[in-house]
């Protein structure tokens, strides 16, 4: 925060304070020319008014009430980049509450790391755990049911772009994976592009045009063969997908297929090796496993 904005918001607070003090005291004060009486000099429909003041007691709930913000402001941060006399920030007290959780639930996971993956994976409390840990951490992108979205892969299926041995999985989440498709807008002209794109339909037995397809079989064998292999089955090795399954990370339309020929793909999986550790990147690896396992 700016230390001009910083000066305005600490203005507008006590600003704010001061002038509720002032209301009270001059409210308290106040005459409205009330008659001797002590009625007001007004009625309505023969309903006179008196002029009374607010009950002690209430209005010394609203001093202390100001008094109250007055000692919160001081202690806590609310002035502006004034941190409070305590410290206190809310980064700070969700960091305790997880290493509280963390340091209780130590020998739990500890005891997990112990045992296969595989093991875990038919460990129904092992299973939930890894359940929570998957929403928590990995449903913003795959899903809460793990089947993915545009651009994230399907965990529930056996189609795995860097393979879905147990291991392999664990590294994937430790370690994250980045993965691209060049742009062959440059290479390949739009004829071309579409005799290409007609070849990779074949080979998922798709509907497809078959001069199309032979067309591009030469250009398929030396320019796309190369990471997906001549059978288009793919290489985990370096995260190129299947062609002949007919599932599709991107789109498997006409129009996303052209897409991806003339402009590339990336994706990233980012490592969660800093944000889950190795013993619960284990038991997360469990569970996706324990997905595909029974798909």
């Amino acid at each position: 925060m700016s230390t001009l904005l910083s000066v305005y918001i600490i203005a507008l607070v006590v600003i704010n304070i001061v002038g509720a003090y002032l209301l009270l005291r001059w409210t308290k004060n106040m005459s409205g020319g009330e008659n001797a009486d002590g009625k007001m000099p007004h009625a309505y429909d023969g309903i006179e008014e008196y002029n009374k003041p607010l009950p002690r007691w209430w209005l010394q709930l609203f001093y202390i009430t100001i008094l109250f913000a007055v000692v919160y402001l001081l202690l806590y941060p609310g002035l502006g980049n004034f941190a409070g006399a305590l410290g206190w920030t809310q980064a700070n007290a969700w960091q305790k509450e997880v290493d509280a959780s963390n340091q209780k639930l130590a020998p739990l996971y500890a005891g997990m790391m112990q045992r296969s993956i595989d093991d875990l994976a038919k460990d129904d409390n092992a299973r939930s755990i890894g359940q929570r840990l998957f929403a928590n951490n990995c449903a913003v992108c795959h899903g809460s049911d793990a089947k993915g979205a545009i651009g994230f892969p399907n965990l529930s299926d056996k189609d795995w772009l860097y393979g879905g041995d147990a291991e392999m999985i664990e590294q994937t989440i430790l370690n994250g994976r980045s993965g691209m498709m060049p742009a062959f807008g440059a290479m390949l002209d739009e004829k071309m592009r579409q005799a290409v794109k007609h070849r990779v339909l074949s080979l998922s037995g798709r509907e497809h045009d078959k001069a199309l397809a032979a067309a591009g079989d030469a250009t398929f064998s030396t320019v796309c063969a190369a990471c997906h292999g001549q059978d288009g089955k793919g290489n985990t090795a370096l995260g190129a997908p299947n062609l002949t399954d007919d599932i599709w990370l991107f789109g498997g339309t006409h129009g996303a297929i052209d897409e991806t020929l003339k402009n590339g793909r990336t994706g990233r999986m980012p490592a969660h090796i800093e944000i889950l550790g190795e013993e619960k990147a284990h038991v997360v690896a469990a569970y996706v496993y324990s997905l595909s396992q029974s798909n």
